[in-house]
């Protein structure tokens, strides 16, 4: 079967919550994506994200094709935390170190 490409966020705005709910807005400024080792059907991403308080912090995440009916073939962003190989994660951070995130 075959999937769609590995979407992209960059430039996209967000609204998100405190756990005392208060309220901010971010915007994913880059991302890295990979896929997870073995799987084709899991991307792991790390998104650089700026807050409305002019803050950058990191996000990793992940997408997975969906299997529920009204998302099956698609690619959904993961609502929990994500499991990956300890290889996948030194590859990702070290993408980051290249592209000057981390110094």
């Amino acid at each position: 079967m075959s999937y769609p490409p590995p979407p992209s966020n960059i430039g996209k705005h967000g609204k998100s919550r405190t756990p005392d709910g208060e309220s901010f807005s971010h915007e994913i400024v880059d991302e890295i994506h990979i896929f997870q080792r073995r799987s084709k059907t899991k991307l792991i991403y790390l998104q650089r994200i700026k807050l409305s308080n002019g803050r950058e912090e990191l996000r990793l995440g992940y997408y997975i094709i969906g299997k529920k009916p009204a998302m099956r073939g698609r690619w959904v962003w993961g609502q929990y935390a994500t499991f990956l190989p300890v290889q996948d994660f030194k590859r990702i951070v070290g993408m980051a170190k290249a592209r000057g995130w981390l110094k």
